[in-house]
């Protein structure tokens, strides 16, 4: 099936606003409950970006959910600020840390310029379309001040899976690119290693540690 440029774009707008109400409505409700884990592997992430930087230092949690990385961030000295485009979510963060600054603004959205020593962005890029990933990447770099560190989560599965998941969508006429899950009503994007090295070196920053587990490929990144 053939599609024009704005039908694709039409389709990614629905998606990420389907994807605002779910949070909302759905997964706001026991969020905490079946996802407040912290994994082995973000963890350790998390305090090596923590260890990066000064104590005071000022963070930014990008699609920060009900920050449930807060407590980590604010007992070893440092200030967060949270940013989701979820409000319900936001309001759960809230309950847990009304000392924490928070701004219902989307990762495509952000403004900041230099404000952070660091900035994290952890399990959301898999709802953000490759379209975006540019443009969310120079963002964060944005925001962070010269030298300052990202932590980043990129969601994998098999290969077998998105060519699975791709075929399924073609045939249902959904304008989808390799990489996108879509065909279950949901949207998630998966990109391959290198295109995601490509797009960080793409938007100022270098890899300085890159590692696969829990479910993701997490990389700790230094603004150029």
């Amino acid at each position: 099936m053939n599609t024009s440029s704005l039908d694709r774009r039409s389709w990614l707008k629905e998606r990420r606003r389907l994807a605002e109400v779910r949070y909302d409505v759905v997964f706001s409700r026991d969020y905490d409950e079946k996802y407040g884990d912290i994994s082995p592997t973000h963890r350790r992430f998390v305090e090596k970006l923590l260890s990066l930087t000064p104590t005071g230092a000022r963070i930014i949690d990008a699609a920060c959910g009900t920050g449930k990385y807060w407590r980590m961030i604010l007992e070893a000295g440092r200030t967060v600020v949270g940013i989701d485009q979820s409000s319900e979510m936001l309001k759960l963060a809230a309950l847990k840390h009304p000392e924490v600054p928070t701004e219902k603004v989307g990762l495509q959205e952000m403004t900041y310029v230099s404000e952070f020593s660091a900035a994290m962005c952890v399990d959301a890029m898999e709802n953000v379309c490759p379209e975006d990933w540019p443009l969310v990447l120079g963002n964060l770099a944005s925001a962070l001040k010269k030298g300052g560190h990202l932590y980043l989560t990129v969601e994998v599965i098999a290969e077998e899976e998105l060519e699975e998941a791709y075929r399924k969508a073609r045939e249902m006429g959904l304008p989808v690119v390799f990489g996108e899950y879509a065909h279950h009503g949901g949207y998630h994007y998966y990109p391959r290693p290198e295109q995601t090295d490509e797009w960080l070196s793409g938007a100022g920053f270098e890899t300085i540690e890159k590692a696969l587990g829990d479910g993701y490929l997490h990389y700790l990144a230094r603004k150029r």
